[in-house]
């Protein structure tokens, strides 16, 4: 609950990292949550939420610096709200993603475990993502100084991400250090031509404009895709834009546009349309090649995604006669990774699109040992299905940041498999299922796995044994 008149607290020295991108102080015995603020800094702290167990608040004069801070290097860093880490050294990320890790599968699972492995950490710490998604907005987010200037704007046209709690707005981008000198050029570019053309932009409220969204995607092998999204079909204006994207960026091998009048931005359940290449772009995985349609999940750090498949790889520990289950397989790549060394892999995926492609890469690369189903999880994953396919010998398991239907960390617990390979996006949500699954299972091995450097967020394997 929010509190007019709160207080301010001065020289108060930050500690530990927490949740969700945030540091923590204590003062006065209660839990203060910070997002502006690294642990070792010591600041005026003013409070600006309260409630029975903990407080919110902002670092509004520093005493003195931690020795952990770095220089961000985004311009927009502190509005973007995107990598929230990027001022704090890449070797501290690292250590407090380890440590998150650590408690949410002992504090939340009570979990009994092993070493933790040192995180693995990523190579590279910009430039690393595959895919970023633009909006369009007819009301930029302002700044601090845009605001203070009290300069009269004409032209409040923005492309670039949702302010988080704004969701009519976007921070006009004039860089990212997230995916690469193409993404940065295709995005100036469609700016600033669409904006000398005059084509309205997106409002979302309202439910008028044309520009509407950006997507760019990159892969490993050099490909590229390039979706184009708008709010209504004015077919002089989409041939216009499309036209000197085209003309602009011919190395684009996959460019694309979607109509979108719905009132959200999804595009699942819409019409693509090739405008020029392909209506696919191919991902690399030792020798195996990944169909990537626009409607198609891919994790978004591929070399870090080779990384992650390698160790669940391990630890599923195959040797060629396994019966594996891959829940949550999204488009098989971790199936069709580890099938080489099983007998079977049985792929269970809830989106039939995404299963669609499954069944087209496995056929692409010659896999003839993949089974794939769609359907909802908790529906079909169930004792009668693993009667009919085969009793597990090793279950591999990637569900959403959400994780797993209670009846699905059931049915893994009472499968009978030897061992269990647990990839999450969420050690929290991970360790509530692991606490179900470890009613008859002991964690052999665990592993955290940086995927997205700047941000707050880490995934993580953990190995099961059957007791």
């Amino acid at each position: 609950m929010k509190i007019k008149n709160l207080p301010v607290f001065e020289k108060v020295e930050i500690t530990a990292a927490a949740a969700e991108g945030k540091s923590l102080a204590r003062i006065d015995n209660m839990v203060v949550f910070i997002a502006n603020a690294v642990p070792g800094d010591v600041a005026d702290i003013k409070i600006t939420k309260k409630s029975k167990k903990f407080l919110e608040g902002t670092a509004i004069r520093f005493h003195s610096y931690s020795s952990q801070r770095v220089e961000p290097v985004c311009v927009h860093f502190g509005t973007c709200g995107g990598c929230k880490w990027q001022f704090l050294d890449y070797k501290w990320q690292l250590h407090y993603k380890q440590q998150q890790v650590i408690d949410a599968l002992t504090r939340i699972g009570k979990l009994e475990l092993p070493e933790v492995t040192p995180i693995l950490g990523s190579k590279e710490i910009y430039n690393y993502r595959n895919r970023l998604d633009f909006g369009f907005s007819n009301k930029k987010w302002l700044t601090i100084e845009e605001i203070r200037s009290e300069v009269q704007m004409e032209d409040r046209s923005g492309l670039g991400f949702h302010i988080s709690g704004a969701f009519d707005k976007v921070l006009d981008l004039k860089e990212c250090h997230l995916q690469g000198k193409l993404s940065e050029d295709i995005r100036t570019f469609v700016r600033e031509y669409t904006t000398a053309k005059g084509y309205p932009y997106f409002d979302i409220k309202e439910q008028h404009g044309l520009m509407r969204g950006l997507i760019i995607r990159t892969s490993s092998t050099g490909e590229s895709m390039v979706i184009v999204q708008f709010f209504r079909n004015d077919k002089v204006a989409v041939n216009d834009v499309m036209s000197a994207i085209h003309a602009k960026f011919p190395q684009i091998t996959s460019l694309l546009y979607v109509i979108n009048p719905k009132g959200n931005d999804t595009i699942f359940d819409l019409d693509v349309k090739t405008f020029a290449g392909n209506d696919h772009m191919f991902e690399e995985m030792e020798g195996l090649k990944f169909r990537i349609g626009p409607k198609s999940f891919y994790q978004t750090n591929s070399v870090q995604a080779y990384e992650l498949y390698k160790i669940a790889r391990e630890y599923a520990g195959l040797t060629g006669n396994e019966i594996v289950y891959d829940l949550y397989t999204g488009t098989g790549t971790i199936a069709q990774f580890v099938s080489a060394k099983a007998k079977k892999v049985i792929g269970i995926e809830l989106v039939p699109m995404a299963i669609a492609d499954a069944k087209q890469n496995a056929a692409n690369n010659s896999i003839s040992n993949c089974e794939f189903f769609a359907s909802d999880m908790k529906d079909i994953f169930k004792p009668s299905f693993i009667s009919e396919h085969g009793m597990p010998d090793v279950i591999i398991t990637d569900p959403p940041r959400a994780g797993m239907h209670e009846d699905v960390s059931c049915c893994i617990r009472d499968s009978g498999a030897k061992r269990i390979v647990y990839v999450s996006c969420n050690p929290a949500s991970q360790a509530r299922d692991l606490a179900i699954i470890c009613e008859k299972y002991r964690v052999a091995k665990v592993q955290p796995v940086d995927m997205f450097p700047q941000t707050h967020h880490v995934e993580n394997v953990v190995l099961l044994e059957l007791r």
